[in-house]
């Protein structure tokens, strides 16, 4: 039977369903011919679709993920020339789309999401602090990419308990700011490079005042040691099984300890780390294990006591509530990442991560100005209200500077 393309509601405006506005405010077209510059992208000549366009036609194809590519390409230029931004520019069809976006490629994206994608926190911003430190979390996923011989070469496919999965995948690591859910730091690479590998990539995007929470996965000592040296501070759960002495007992039930590289190490002390223990139980819930246990590179109780370091970890689920959004909210539960070459999944993947980041600056705003917690706000119905009712004239300037020429 034959297949039917997805498309928008007849008579969709700009108006109604792609709120540009979003996408020129978050990620400026100043910023956007900057990164093609640097990365020898820019037009040598006017094409059909110029390469700032299709930079913002990878954000918008995040936005519909249901429609095909063509459509979302006509609601985008409707939108620029409803606007009057720039010259009028030809919808292309599918095979000179694909092109514009192999011309493109992957970095330019990678370059806007690394410089401009961060944590946005005030310090007005409920929910985004404990004390004085800036909270986030450490955690990866998977996404599914084409069946494409290409891609399976490029990315790998997944074991299963029959066979292989369905699809092939990549696997990415993100830092994500608790309290606005936007996610930075982040990196991809294929299905066989574990969390720890990818991990390592991201934790440079730690910096000083930052509060990192992370399970006990990540934990190790050259991890840990990495992570320090960001200037961030750590509360990271280890397993129940970790040789950690008590070396010095504190007031608030927790203890200094040292962890080290190796056993030959721990026998001569060499190499030692100090760190923080906390030891805690969740009494009368079911599934809870017997102990958990943190530690922590705030040395000093009174700074952070236990209690409250035991019940801030559970804050670490943040992620993942963060990675449903980027996977069942935007991509939608059973959709895979539409491109068909390995460097579009990668431009796809970043643009997927950049539309995220600018529906959570959205929702900020609308938090501050109501001084709520962002939690309160359903990111659901904020993507449902940019898509349709979001006024994207008022949201860039009439201004000569404000032009996408």
């Amino acid at each position: 039977m034959a297949r039917t393309v997805a498309t928008l509601p007849s008579g969709s405006r700009i108006t109604d369903f792609l709120s540009f506005g979003i996408l020129a405010r978050a990620f400026p077209i100043a910023k956007v011919h900057e990164a093609l510059a640097a990365t020898g992208k820019a037009s040598q000549r006017q094409r059909d679709l110029p390469a700032h366009v299709v930079v913002y036609y990878v954000l918008a194809l995040s936005l519909y993920m249901q429609a095909s590519s063509r459509e979302v390409l006509r609601c985008l230029l409707e939108g620029l020339q409803w606007l009057r931004l720039g010259a009028p520019v030809s919808i292309a069809g599918k095979s000179g789309i694909s092109q514009a976006r192999t011309r493109l490629g992957s970095a330019v994206m990678q370059h806007l999401h690394d410089g401009l994608v961060g944590p946005i926190a005030t310090v007005d911003s409920k929910g985004s602090w404990y004390r004085h430190w800036r909270l986030v979390s450490l955690d990866g996923s998977t996404l599914d990419v084409v069946d494409e011989p290409d891609n399976e070469a490029a990315f790998g496919r997944p074991g299963a308990s029959q066979g292989e999965a369905a699809f092939p995948q990549i696997r990415f690591v993100s830092l994500v700011e608790n309290g606005t859910h936007v996610l930075f730091g982040s990196q991809m690479a294929d299905i066989a490079t574990g969390e720890i590998a990818l991990g390592k990539t991201v934790l440079p995007a730690l910096k000083p005042g930052m509060l990192c929470l992370a399970d006990r996965y990540f934990f190790g000592y050259e991890m840990w040691k990495m992570a320090m040296a960001t200037g961030a501070d750590l509360v990271w759960r280890v397993r129940r099984n970790a040789i950690l002495k008590a070396d010095e007992p504190c007031p608030d039930g927790s203890y200094i300890s040292h962890i080290y590289l190796s056993a030959k190490d721990r026998r001569h002390k060499t190499r030692g780390i100090a760190v923080r223990v906390v030891d805690y139980n969740l009494d009368g819930i079911d599934g809870a294990e017997d102990i958990y246990r943190l530690v922590t590179t705030i040395m000093d109780p009174a700074a952070a006591p236990a209690e409250e370091l035991a019940a801030l970890y559970h804050e670490r689920w943040e992620i993942e509530s963060a990675f449903d959004e980027l996977k069942t909210h935007l991509r939608g539960s059973r959709i895979v990442l539409r491109s068909r070459t390995p460097d579009l999944v990668r431009q796809e993947f970043y643009g997927l991560l950049m539309l995220h980041y600018a529906v959570r600056g959205v929702m900020h705003e609308a938090a501050l100005k109501a001084d709520i917690d962002p939690d309160r706000l359903s990111f659901l119905h904020a993507v449902r209200v940019i898509r349709r009712k979001f006024l994207a004239a008022g949201a860039i300037s009439p201004s000569r500077q404000g032009r996408l020429a």
